[in-house]
């Protein structure tokens, strides 16, 4: 298993330098700030980094400790941001960002062990009303309304 880890952790290295190297097609800076190789560059060479660091802790483990697959209390705290990602592809364009962040933020939370229901319901409004209006009206980046409801 822990060779596994090792090989899995080289083939991320891998493709994060393969992004790393492409983002220096494209320029760093433009008029207006960072351009559009910058933050792929940024991400690049921090997956590099990341990757590696995980090598070398696979390589630090004696052979029978490292596991390949988490234990099966982990699995929920795992799967339910898939799942939550999942509903929100395929929810946003039919129903749109806000009401789509409005169900889908208190969900993870909930399932993810946040019990206080203030947090759950400020965070459940800022996530999806406030992004909405902070990103479709102040930096006008164009975002679904939603075509069953239109608002």
């Amino acid at each position: 298993m822990r060779r596994a880890g090792q090989i899995a952790s080289l083939c991320f290295v891998a493709l994060f330098a393969a992004t790393a190297a492409l983002a220096t097609n494209y320029a760093f800076f433009d008029a207006l700030g960072p351009g559009p190789g910058f933050f792929p560059l940024l991400l690049g060479l921090a997956g590099v980094l990341l990757a590696a660091a995980v090598f070398v802790e696979r390589r630090r483990q004696p052979a029978g400790e490292a596991a390949l697959l988490p234990e099966r209390r982990l699995w929920p705290v795992l799967l339910c941001p898939l799942a939550g990602l999942a509903f929100v592809a395929l929810a946003l364009e039919p129903i749109g960002f806000r009401l789509t962040l409005l169900l889908a933020l208190p969900t993870l939370l909930l399932l993810l062990g946040a019990r206080h229901p203030v947090a759950i319901g400020l965070s459940a409004i800022v996530g999806s009303l406030g992004v909405f209006h902070v990103f479709y009206y102040w930096l006008k980046v164009p975002l679904p309304f939603g075509a069953a409801l239109g608002w």
